[in-house]
């Protein structure tokens, strides 16, 4: 029986490891129709090499770092452990993944290739462990000081403050380094639209994301026997939440609709294990309410370009999300409980600073040395040609 419940959990979390890799298709999608129409092709290619990267720093360097474990043993000791710790490693790699899958949105269209690699291996190794080891692996003593002052400790389930914020943050200071696209605002005032190249793309790209979210969420039980099915219900009411006050709020605008799932799913994240569904409604709501509003006035009135609004979708929504499983996951209501506020006031606030403080010295360190960003003739040409030799549809611009 015991044997059977190992594979079984094997086999559940290696599910959840496939949903949440298909949702960094998710991440190439949404960038590819964000983005105009000469940098689709570098949105792909960061995508999957970011991946890539991530996966071997993870492996080599982050997984110790957060757990303290690792697997620098013969292939013959590997095989005698359990399976389930490999195929967890592979999930939890996902998760690591997209933190530079977050900033590859913020930075599109004018940030060098390489210098991005090089800031995915360092975040990766450990920028985002240090924090996920202290959240999820109680390092440090930080959970147990956390508990000793407000009584509980801070929660996290699936991630929005550890994944969602940390990244959403971390873009922030890279956004603001790099600088905004050329001619995005003019110097008369003028504010240049920058249209998204595709809209139906954009859209596949949130469609994958939600549907690989359930993984995300729901195989963050990571055993079969702690699978709740109040994650899943939690998670499809904060979706439609943030559907709707992103339909309301962003006037039927496309972008903002379906932007709006993905806001409610970042927020529902930390608390969709202790939530009543309806708690987990109003989240999701507020999340496409923070989404619209801040990436509004991020783009038109602080004039920060951050291109697919990263920072107000996971930064500021996995904010609310680390704060709002201390609200609705009290039993006052119609939570779960086991949670404080004030836990999670503290913990969601050292993970904002932690990322802000990583994001500034990683992203600072490489503009001082290696640059962040393109020539002004090699954005003007596009990222797709200056970088990757080829544009999106190169057959359509053959002369004869």
């Amino acid at each position: 029986m015991e044997a059977l419940k190992q594979g079984t959990d094997a086999l559940f979390i290696l599910l959840g490891a496939i949903m949440v890799l298909a949702m960094h298709a998710g991440f190439a999608f949404l960038e590819l129709g964000t983005v105009r129409k000469k940098n689709q092709v570098n949105a792909l290619v960061k995508i999957l090499v970011d991946f890539s990267v991530s996966t071997v720093v993870y492996f080599a360097v982050g997984y110790s770092v957060a757990y303290g474990t690792h697997f620098f043993v013969g292939a013959d000791t590997l095989v005698q452990q359990s399976g389930y710790s490999l195929v967890k490693f592979f999930f939890l790699l996902t998760f690591a993944a997209a933190i530079p899958a977050i900033v590859s949105g913020g930075i599109a269209e004018r940030a060098k290739f390489w210098p991005q690699l090089i800031a995915t291996a360092v975040i990766v190794g450990f920028v985002y462990p240090f924090f996920e080891g202290i959240a999820w692996n109680q390092h440090f003593g930080v959970q147990a000081w956390i508990k000793s002052l407000t009584g509980e400790e801070f929660h996290d389930f699936a991630g929005s403050v550890v994944v969602h914020a940390v990244g959403g943050w971390i873009a922030l200071p890279a956004v603001v380094l790099l600088g905004s696209r050329a001619n995005r605002y003019r110097k008369d005032g003028a504010i240049s639209a920058h249209p998204p190249s595709n809209i139906p793309f954009l859209a596949l790209g949130a469609w994958i994301l939600v549907v690989g979210w359930f993984g995300f969420n729901v195989m963050s039980a990571q055993t079969v026997d702690k699978l709740s099915g109040l994650v899943a219900v939690n998670s499809l009411m904060a979706m439609v939440g943030g559907t709707l006050a992103a339909l309301v709020l962003g006037k039927n605008d496309p972008g903002f609709v379906h932007n709006g799932p993905l806001a409610g799913l970042v927020a529902v994240c930390a608390g969709s294990d202790l939530m009543h569904p309806l708690g987990a409604l109003v989240t999701g709501a507020i999340a496409g309410t923070i989404f619209v509003l801040l990436f509004t006035l991020t783009q038109n009135k602080w004039k920060i370009d951050d291109v697919l609004g990263v920072w107000p979708l996971h930064g500021l929504c996995g904010t609310w999300g680390g704060l709002a499983a201390g609200i609705f996951g009290s039993k006052a209501l119609g939570g779960l409980g086991g949670v404080a506020f004030s836990a999670q006031l503290i913990g969601t606030s050292m993970g904002v600073v932690w990322a802000v403080l990583g994001g500034l010295v990683v992203y600072g360190a490489l503009k001082v040395t290696v640059g962040l960003r393109l020539s002004q003739e090699e954005e003007f040409d596009g990222a797709d040609l200056s970088i990757h030799k080829i544009s999106a549809t190169p057959d359509r611009e053959v002369s004869w």
